[in-house]
C-alpha cells in the first residue's frame, strides 16, 4: 500500500557500518545475507517447495544451529544447562526446557513461538527452548507448529492456540507470558487475540520481537531499509508471506495483528526492532496501537540492528535477551 504522492527520490549512496555497534556486531551487517539468491519453485507445488526450503537450510554453514536459533527465536545463549523434553498435545508437540538451578515449585512458565513461519522447528525448537529457558531463568514451552507449504495459516496459529490451552490447564494465566520473534511475534499477537475473542484468559505479558505485523508491507520502512537488512529480500519476503497466507485475506486480524482491537483487553507488551530492521515501522506502529488502546507497552530499538538483530553473536543480543528478562520478571511478579 502506497500514498497518492508521487515516490521521494534518494539518489544512490553507500552507507557505512556504523562504528558505534560492538566488533562482532559490525562483522554480522558486513557479511550481507549468507544466503545465496536462488529462484523458487512455483509455490503450487508444495512437495518442490518443500524441498527447495529444506536445501536453503541446508546452506547454512556447519556450526551455525546458535545463530540459526537466536534468529528463530530472538534470544541469545547465555551457556545455561537446561533439561529438555518434548510433549504431545493434540496434532502439535512442544519443546519443555527447564534451566538448571530452578526451584520445583516455580509457576512461571514462557510459551515461545518461533520465528521465519517456514523453518525454526524439530530439534531446532529443542535447542530454542533450551536457549530461550537459559537466558529467562524461567521453564518454556516452544511450540513446533506445523509449517507451510503443507500447513499454512490457520493451521501455525491454531497449533499456538492449542498449546496455550494446555498451559492454562496446568498454570493460571498470571503464570503465563507469550513471546515470539518475527513470523513468531506475529503469532504471539495473533494468539493472544484468538485466545481473547474465544473467551480465554490473557496471559501476564507479551514479547514481541520485531513483528510482521501487518502483510500488507504498508510500514515506510519496507522501502526504506530494503537492501540495508541483510535478512531478507523483498521478494524472498513476499514468497513466505504467500506461503503463510495461502490467500487468505492479509487484513485479516488473525494474519495481520495490527487490524486487531486492542481496546477490548491485551497484556503488557515489550517490543524490540532495530534501524535497520525491514520491520521497523511494523513494530513502530504497534506500538503506537497498543498506547493508543491503554495497553502498557515498551519499545526498545537497537542501533544498527537488522531484523534477526546480529544472530546472537553480540553484546546487543545479549542486551536485548537481558532486557526482555527484565520485564518478564517484572511481569511476573510473585508467580514463582
Amino acid at each position: 500500500m502506497t500514498g497518492s504522492h508521487p515516490p521521494v527520490t534518494v539518489p544512490e549512496r553507500q552507507v557505512p557500518v556504523p562504528g558505534t555497534l560492538s566488533a562482532p556486531a559490525q562483522a554480522v551487517i558486513a557479511m550481507g545475507n549468507p544466503l545465496t539468491p536462488k529462484p523458487w519453485p512455483p509455490l503450487d507445488d508444495r512437495e518442490a517447495v518443500q524441498a527447495f526450503i529444506a536445501e536453503r537450510d541446508a546452506m547454512i554453514p556447519q556450526g551455525s544451529a546458535g545463530p540459526m536459533v537466536a534468529s528463530c527465536y530472538g534470544t541469545a545463549d547465555t551457556g545455561v544447562q537446561c533439561e529438555t523434553e518434548r510433549i504431545e498435545l493434540d496434532n502439535v508437540g512442544v519443546y519443555q526446557a527447564v534451566p538448571e538451578g530452578i526451584a520445583a515449585d516455580d509457576r512461571r512458565v514462557y510459551l515461545v513461538i518461533h520465528g521465519a513461519w517456514i523453518s525454526g522447528g524439530g530439534e531446532l525448537a529443542r535447542t530454542g527452548a533450551a536457549m530461550t529457558a537459559g537466558a529467562l531463568g524461567a521453564r518454556t514451552w516452544a511450540v513446533d507448529y506445523r509449517m507451510p507449504p503443507f500447513h499454512p495459516f490457520p493451521t501455525p496459529l491454531d497449533d499456538c492456540l492449542t498449546a496455550y490451552r494446555a498451559l492454562l490447564e496446568k498454570h493460571r494465566p498470571e503464570e503465563i507470558i507469550i513471546g515470539g520473534m518475527s513470523g513468531g511475534a506475529n503469532l504471539t499477537v495473533a494468539t493472544i487475540l484468538r485466545a481473547r475473542d474465544e473467551g480465554l484468559p490473557l496471559p501476564a505479558a507479551a514479547v514481541v520481537n520485531t513483528p510482521p505485523i501487518d502483510l500488507t508491507k504498508a510500514g515506510d520502512t519496507h522501502h526504506t531499509n530494503e537492501g540495508l537488512d541483510i535478512s531478507y529480500s523483498a521478494d524472498e519476503l513476499e514468497i513466505v508471506f504467500q506461503l503463510y497466507t495461502n490467500g487468505h485475506d492479509r487484513r485479516d486480524p488473525y494474519v495481520s495483528p495490527l487490524f486487531g482491537d486492542f481496546a477490548k483487553g491485551f497484556p503488557p507488551t515489550i517490543l524490540t526492532t532495530g534501524t535497520r530492521d525491514f520491520l521497523l515501522s511494523d513494530t513502530v506502529r504497534l506500538h503506537r496501537k497498543l498506547l493508543t488502546a491503554g495497553v502498557p507497552a515498551e519499545l526498545h530499538v537497537w542501533e544498527g540492528a537488522p531484523h534477526f538483530m546480529f544472530l546472537g553473536m553480540a553484546p546487543e543480543d545479549h542486551e536485548r535477551a537481558a532486557q526482555v528478562r527484565q520485564f518478564c520478571e517484572r511481569q511476573w511478579g510473585g508467580a514463582a
